[in-house]
């Protein structure tokens, strides 16, 4: 059974951080194409940022050199940093494994707000 777990959403103030965190389960991680989405409300899901299998990532210019992706193979886990937040960052962000099949999280909410 596959399963993408996602963590470390929650509330934080313009200008502060978050990471977000997706272990996954039931795939063979390292050859998957991990990504972060995210859907605010009223609005469609987004494509935030991506990283191949060989480590090669991929940003929404709405968040580039504000946001990192990374993972961790030995932990089938992908990490988002989020750095100096705003308002319109607030969504739910998802979680994606993409290459033989595609998997989704369940999502965890971030409220950037004062």
């Amino acid at each position: 059974q596959v399963q993408l777990v996602e963590s470390g959403g929650g509330l934080a103030q313009p200008g502060g951080s978050l990471r977000l965190s997706c272990a996954a389960s039931g795939i063979s991680f390292n050859r998957y194409f991990m990504g972060w989405y995210r859907q605010a409300p009223g609005k469609q899901r987004t494509l935030v940022a991506a990283i191949t299998p060989d480590d090669t990532t991929n940003y929404a210019d709405s968040v580039k050199g504000r946001f990192t992706i990374s993972r961790d193979n030995a932990k089938s886990t992908v990490y988002l940093q989020m750095n100096s937040l705003k308002s319109d960052d607030t969504a739910v962000y998802y979680c994606n494994a993409a290459w033989s099949s595609m998997y989704w999280g369940q999502g965890t909410q971030v409220t950037v707000s004062s």
